[in-house]
């Protein structure tokens, strides 16, 4: 979610533009560890990650540490907050500490992480990266370097319940906002149906409301920064996106509660029958597909492409990467162990057991996978298609001033025509050379 947990406070891959103009070649020999060459030692290591919330993570470690008797790994679980899980790895790594061994990075870090040297750089030509998806493998690397290897990948996803779309005579997922309104009414005009939320995503002033609102912007053909890094928030594109958030708030569509919703509170929301359509990530099919009573849509719902403005939308990218904290000891073992859950052994493992975007290409085109999960084809196209967070030097600002203006707009506090003349006048001074 961007990955599997929300990304707050991130610091965007792209930092890496950033960090290009203000750091040292990263090639150059330094006393942190930050060099392929430095990848030596063998003995237990730490792994520090979000929340295991399917086991199946600490299944492969089970895995791992039955052949490795010598070499165990441990996973230390961090906060579900990812703003609190950055921080404690950024703790770490000011600390120089031994603590954590391999890092499980949101795609945003990898750049941050990689440019302050709390990351090694690892060995390209011993990774099969033609084999994974290109997107995936951008994210984790720095001035053309690897410094993390793509594990999961992320792609925005429109569930909705097919069952009540069948009911009220609608045979196809919205391609655009005006279709999904137009269902929404369709389906809570049958009895039983006004209670429901036509829409959420992750409205909550946190990363998840970057990616959204970036998603909507983006959706109605506009970009909140150009190829040249500057702002284009006041276009009548990025209006269109706020306004399509905004009014949606405003008509009742989007629920309120939604501008509390982080990932999972949108996920046991759709899963308790409460939306009709809800924007999350490919880890909620597993969810909300279980049959042990927790999903009262199982069975009931089905995915498609965001929608859009005037046709299909575009999501923002998401994903995880794995790095080896440039502090640690045993990195000989924590580069085999990343080479072992990258897999396509244990990346299938991963897709069977939490329905993860895996991050090699081929599993995407494999029948028995596809039978599972027919929905990986969307998911494919929507992470190729995908469209990083916005790019500058100053990401934290960035992303702050981005969930100011959005959840200013959405709550009513401010029109969206003054939050974008707001947010754009931020942009510029944040991103100004």
């Amino acid at each position: 979610m961007i990955g599997k947990a929300s990304v707050r406070g991130a610091a965007l891959l792209a930092v890496a533009a950033v960090v290009l103009a203000g750091c040292g070649d990263s090639g150059s020999d330094n006393s942190s560890g930050g060099q392929s060459g430095a990848l030596e030692g063998r003995g237990p290591i730490k792994f520090a990650t979000g929340k295991d919330t399917s086991g199946n993570m600490q299944k492969l470690v089970d895995e791992w540490n039955t052949k490795h008797a010598d070499q165990k790994v441990t996973i230390t679980e961090l906060p579900e907050s990812a703003d609190d899980q950055r921080d404690a790895m950024v703790r770490n790594a000011q600390a120089k500490s031994k603590e954590f061994t391999i890092l499980n990075l949101d795609v945003v870090w990898t750049a941050e992480f990689a440019a302050n040297q709390w990351v090694v750089q690892l060995p390209q030509d011993q990774f099969d990266l033609d084999n994974f998806l290109e997107p995936a493998v951008n994210t984790a690397k720095y001035r053309d370097k690897l410094y993390a290897v793509p594990v999961y990948s992320d792609g925005g996803l429109l569930y909705y319940r097919k069952d009540l779309l069948t009911a009220a005579g609608i045979t196809a997922a919205p391609k655009t906002w005006d279709e999904m309104q137009q269902d929404c009414a369709k389906v809570k005009a049958l009895p039983g149906n006004a209670g429901l939320g036509c829409y959420a995503g992750q409205f909550d002033k946190y990363e998840g409301l970057t990616c959204n609102f970036s998603e909507a912007v983006q959706s109605a053909g506009g970009s909140v920064l150009d190829d040249s890094g500057k702002p284009t928030v006041n276009t009548q594109e990025a209006k269109d996106g706020l306004s399509f958030l905004a009014d949606g708030l405003k008509s009742g569509e989007i629920p309120q509660a939604a501008v509390t919703y982080e990932e999972e509170d949108g996920r046991r929301a759709f899963q308790d029958g409460q939306l009709i359509f809800h924007r999350n990530w490919p880890y909620v099919y597993a969810k909300a597909s279980a049959t042990d009573g927790s999903s009262k849509v199982n069975g009931k719902f089905d995915i498609s492409p965001l929608p859009g403005k005037s046709g299909p939308g575009v999501s923002t990218l998401g994903g995880h990467n794995f790095a080896i904290s440039a502090f640690a000891e045993n990195k000989a073992t924590a580069l085999d162990f990343i080479k072992f859950f990258t897999s396509q052994e244990s990346e299938k493992s991963n897709l069977l057991a939490t329905s993860q975007a895996p991050t090699r290409a081929n599993l995407y085109d494999d029948p028995a996978l596809v039978k599972q999960f027919p929905y990986l084809a969307t998911l494919k196209e929507s992470i190729l298609n995908a469209v990083p967070r916005p790019q500058a030097v100053k990401y934290n600002e960035v992303t702050a001033a981005i969930q100011e203006a959005a959840y200013s707009a959405m709550n009513g506090k401010s029109s969206v025509d003054d939050a974008l003349k707001d947010l754009q006048s931020k942009l510029e001074d944040l991103t100004a050379q």
